[in-house]
């Protein structure tokens, strides 16, 4: 989970500069826009990954699933990456609403983020002795 807070970090200070840049009329480094998406593909597979590992351990521990809110929050946090992802394919069809609804995607998630995260570290609790 730490390394998809620290991607969702690096993707809002990378997001931040991009969007500067374009309110001044600026150009930006060629290099930033594929840190961005390279950046955002690893988010998107971490959360994957922590949703998989999330599901085999709360069945092979509990034998059932939905034991707290954490569920709840993590799968909220996985379609909240997958609005983001298909919104920012939309900007890049240049669709005029996709910018939009990005970044205001990326918003909600941080307070998904605090939400999983809170939710998780009760969930975890649950499994230590």
């Amino acid at each position: 989970m730490g390394f998809a807070i620290a991607a969702y970090l690096l993707l809002a200070v990378s997001g931040l500069y991009i969007f500067t840049q374009r309110q001044h009329y600026q150009t930006r480094p060629s290099w930033l826009l594929f840190l961005h998406l390279g950046v955002g593909i690893i988010l998107t597979a971490l959360v994957l990954l922590l949703l998989g590992i999330g599901i085999v351990g709360t069945l092979g521990h509990f034998g059932s699933l939905g034991h707290s809110w954490h569920l709840l929050a993590g799968l909220s946090v996985v379609s909240l990456v997958f609005l983001s992802v298909w919104s920012a394919v939309q900007i890049s069809l240049m669709q005029p609403w996709a910018r939009s609804l990005h970044i205001s995607t990326n918003f909600v998630l941080l307070v998904v983020f605090l939400w999983v995260s809170l939710t998780g570290w009760e969930a975890v609790q649950k499994y230590l002795p």
